[in-house]
């Protein structure tokens, strides 16, 4: 008996249900909360180590050498060999040809290899040519896309804010598209974190750092709140423990009300963490522009602000009383503590009242919009603001377009509000204050924070923070982004709980492994393509899935290590709804490359909310671009993104759920983008080869599966397309729907 060991796995997402989980824990009864631990503690040996083992600095073990080492590509193997060996397994037999190039095409850039690239790998005979094909996807700007949408889910990147309103934040691409060149450039990683967590303390005058710090802007917000302390709050605590499931896989968020359950986080830590992000404050005002064009726009806005000036003088008298009499009703709003903030001159306020004020003034600056004062005029007065505007108007050729603009943040400047320690983590409750440091598990020394005096006044905290994580022997920060790469390749990562590296995440697999190839990245200037390629060119990533039953060694490997701990074979694996989405235009000769820019909006089906959808493109090419460029939208998620277990964008998500549900296949056969792209590529193909040309039929499959047919799926698809009826629908379409619907199209081997 033959058969494809293909076991389904599905992970929690860390989120803050989960968290609450945790918590739930810690108020059981002591009976009971014993319990828990004493089950905790029966995971045995393995867990033990796992307890100790990655809070103590990786060291580079020495190379294993295998009993075989036939199969030994590079040091990869060898620590995977001499663990199947101890165990009387080997490795699996080679992917077949046809097999590798999709599975690492799809692996390294989300797509399908094309007709011409897999004719050019199979006419290669030379030993060389799988190494050409993973430096020419290396290089793709493909790869870039493909692997930002890992970092985007970890991150939870979205374009809006998310709660009741889900207000758009139009400059939050701008982070996405960073990411992608960060990737394409092979951004060496302590580069990558040092520009995410404090590029406005590193590099202030260039516009990349700034993109850069669009990760701390990246939080849910309900942005028209009433009560701004606990905005502030809620704020903090989501930068807290996001900052820990990324960089330090770690649940900080479990010590936010009291000290960890499991792990060695005191509720300390997570506040002490938390001070490095207290200054902050958030920027939209921040010119995307070289200084050249930042000079020459100030100097022409000169010129028309000296020219207006009469007019918007009287402009602004004629709106002076609707705007004062809507910035008291707006203030109404907010609880006199805030009011107090407020109205208090900037100069007298204290940081904390500082981002407090800052907080309301985006609201009231909001409701005093010029736009909304207008709709309060009289008809006289009315009639009187379009005369001025009128004549503000033949001032235009004076006005310079406005410059695009950054989210990023910066600090208040060199001071920054105090941190507390709070009482159940509630911000009403604020016990001892605490200044900026590392959990005292990982490191006990004191931050060295210099807070810069320059034009640029920063506190230097986040500048700290990001120096520690990225030390080259601090014990988390290479683990944790090399065992996010391996995840990614193989399907599951070397530590099965990527944002879980505590005694509540599962233990390492192969943790010398993880350690030697942590010691690597850093030694190669943290270049994250270093890793892909060691993965990629190991014989262990270019197995085959195929298990056959009847085959002796095949039968005790499924015995002794039913989960493939061992590695003993690759698992075949479903593609995202992304990747499905982009394999479709792919495959039909509709996907447009078009790289960077606003996001896409493609049509959405009948039914979608009408609060949230969006308007589609107007151009069905630009409809058509890659996935990852598709509008983030949190309360909209795109519906094929979200069939396929896409993130809620609220929570960082490190390995995505993979569920098997019936929306998915209905989707797959009635959805219109795949019935759209079946026709019209069959329209392509009819043009090339005719209706019935086994030429056609052998294109298809080329193009959609990476093979060719064999006799039987040939002959069984022209029988089809001679039977097939023209009058309703077209055959050939029918016939590449049909090859869209196959499990061998949105899994790879």
């Amino acid at each position: 008996m033959k058969s494809t060991l293909n076991p389904i796995r599905s992970y929690d997402v860390p989120t803050k249900y989960a968290l609450c989980v945790m918590c739930f824990c810690a108020g059981l009864s002591g009976s009971r909360l014993q319990a828990v631990e004493s089950a905790t503690a029966e995971r045995g040996s393995e867990q033990a180590v796992h307890g100790s083992w990655p809070f103590k600095p990786p060291v580079s073990p020495a190379v294993p050498i295998p009993d075989d080492v036939s199969r030994v590509a590079n040091p990869i193997d060898a620590f995977i060999i001499k663990d199947l060996e101890s165990a009387g397994l080997r490795l699996n037999r080679p992917a077949d040809r046809r097999q590798l190039l999709r599975r690492i095409t799809f692996d390294l850039t989300g797509l399908p290899p094309t007709a011409d690239e897999q004719q050019a790998f199979l006419e290669d005979r030379s030993p060389l040519a799988y190494e050409r094909v993973v430096d020419r996807l290396l290089a793709s700007p493909q790869y870039g896309a493909r692997w930002a949408q890992h970092w985007l889910d970890v991150v939870r990147f979205a374009e809006t804010d998310g709660f009741k309103s889900d207000v758009l934040r139009p400059s939050a691409y701008r982070y996405r598209d960073y990411v992608i060149r960060s990737f394409n450039s092979d951004r060496p990683y302590d580069d990558f974190v040092r520009q995410q967590l404090a590029g406005d303390e590193f590099a202030p005058d260039d516009p990349e750092a700034l993109i850069a710090t669009g990760l701390n802007r990246l939080y849910p917000d309900e942005d028209n709140a009433a009560n701004l302390f606990q905005r502030r709050q809620e704020i903090l605590d989501d930068l807290t423990e996001t900052t820990g499931l990324a960089f330090l896989g770690l649940t900080m968020g479990c010590a936010q009300c009291h000290d960890h359950k499991f792990d060695d986080i005191l509720q300390e830590d997570y506040f002490r963490l938390q001070a490095f992000f207290a200054p902050i404050v958030e920027r939209d005002d921040i010119p995307y522009a070289a200084l050249e064009q930042k000079e020459r726009y100030e100097q022409q806005l000169k010129q028309w602000h000296e020219a207006t000036a009469a007019v918007r003088d009287q402009i602004d008298a004629l709106l002076a009383k609707k705007r004062d009499n809507a910035e008291a009703y707006m203030l109404t709003k907010f609880e006199p503590a805030i009011q107090e903030c407020y109205k208090k001159p900037a100069d007298e306020r204290t940081p904390y009242e500082e981002q407090i004020a800052r907080m309301a003034a985006k609201q009231v600056l909001g409701a005093t919009s010029e736009s909304k004062l207008v709709g309060k005029l009289s008809k006289s007065e009315k009639t009187q603001y379009d005369d001025l505007k009128k004549q503000l108007q033949q001032f235009d050729h004076l006005k310079p377009d406005p410059l695009p603009v950054l989210m990023a943040v910066t600090d208040l400047g060199d001071q920054a509000p105090p941190t507390y320690i709070l009482d159940g983590g509630n911000w009403r409750n604020p016990m001892g204050e605490v200044d900026p440091g590392f959990p005292l598990f990982l490191d006990e020394s004191d931050p060295t924070i210099q807070s810069t005096h320059a034009d640029h006044a920063s506190s230097g905290r986040r500048a700290a923070l990001a120096q520690w994580l990225v030390d080259g022997n601090h014990p988390l920060t290479a683990r944790v982004i090399v065992n996010r790469l391996w995840h990614h390749h193989f399907g599951r990562g070397i530590v099965a709980t990527p944002n879980d590296f505590g005694i509540q995440g599962d233990p390492p697999t192969h943790p010398e492994l993880l350690d030697w190839l942590s010691v690597h990245l850093v030694r190669n200037d943290w270049s994250l393509k270093s890793i892909h390629r060691l993965i990629v060119t190991s014989s262990t990533y270019q197995q085959s899935t195929l298990i056959d039953l009847d085959d002796p060694q095949h039968a005790l490997a499924a015995r002794r290590d039913p989960g493939n701990r061992l590695w003993w074979h690759a698992e075949r694996r479903r593609l995202e709804g992304e990747a499905i989405r982009d394999a479709m235009l792919s495959a039909s000769g509709r996907l447009n490359n078009r790289m960077f820019g606003e996001s896409t909006r493609p049509k959405l089906p009948e039914g979608a909310s009408k609060r949230y959808a969006w308007d589609p493109d107007k151009n069905i090419e630009d409809q058509r671009r890659r996935s990852v460029f598709v509008f983030a939208k949190r309360n909209m998620r795109y519906p094929m993104f979200d069939s396929f277990d896409y993130p809620d964008m609220h929570n960082s998500c490190a390995v995505r759920t993979q569920s098997t549900t019936p929306p998915q296949a209905l989707l797959m056969l009635n959805g219109d983008d795949a019935l759209a792209l079946a026709d019209e590529w069959a329209g392509d193909l009819r043009s090339r080869f005719g209706d019935h040309s086994e030429k056609m039929i052998n294109a298809a499959f080329v193009s959609a599966l990476g093979r060719s047919p064999t006799d039987d799926e040939v002959a069984s698809a022209q029988q089809f397309l001679s039977k097939a009826s023209t009058t309703d629908r077209d055959g050939i379409g029918d016939f590449l729907h049909a090859l869209f619907n196959c499990n061998e199209f949105i899994y790879i081997d």
